[in-house]
């Protein structure tokens, strides 16, 4: 059991890392208002990463992203290192990763049903985050079998 939740945990640290990237990538491309990163050919890039979904009160929609995968990090980290995550971390990535996953969501459908434009690196850190939300609820039952 003990090699599962290790191979879980490495996975969750894997997938965050490169929801941070992606989010990172998607930041640098906003604040540095340069149409060359995005990548030509493959979807449209500029027009979401520049509409006005891209933005909450002025702060760039990645830097929520980027906050979130940091917040991941740091629960996957505090999950061995203090007595209150060591029972408490898996339903706080739980939380975390419910709420960014119906962001996602909201956000997809705002690329697809609003902007009518595809942002290959939105889709990614959605299918990331879809990803973290589904192996954290897989965590969650079972540490909750677990202790019943």
């Amino acid at each position: 059991m003990k090699d599962r939740a290790s191979k879980y945990y490495k996975a969750l640290l894997i997938i965050t890392l490169l929801g941070l990237m992606d989010a990172t990538y998607l930041f640098i491309i906003k604040l540095t208002d340069n149409q060359a990163l995005c990548i030509k050919g493959i979807g449209d890039c500029w027009s979401v990463n520049n509409s006005p979904y891209s933005e909450i009160y002025g702060i760039p929609v990645s830097a929520f992203g980027i906050a979130t995968y940091l917040t991941m990090i740091l629960l996957l980290h505090w999950e061995h290192k203090f007595k209150f995550w060591q029972n408490n971390s898996v339903l706080f990535q739980f939380g975390l990763t419910l709420v960014g996953f119906l962001f996602s969501m909201y956000l997809t459908y705002v690329q697809f049903g609003i902007l009518h434009k595809i942002c290959p690196f939105c889709i990614v850190s959605a299918i990331t985050m879809t990803t973290l939300f589904i192996m954290t609820t897989i965590r969650l039952i079972k540490s909750q079998a677990v202790k019943s």
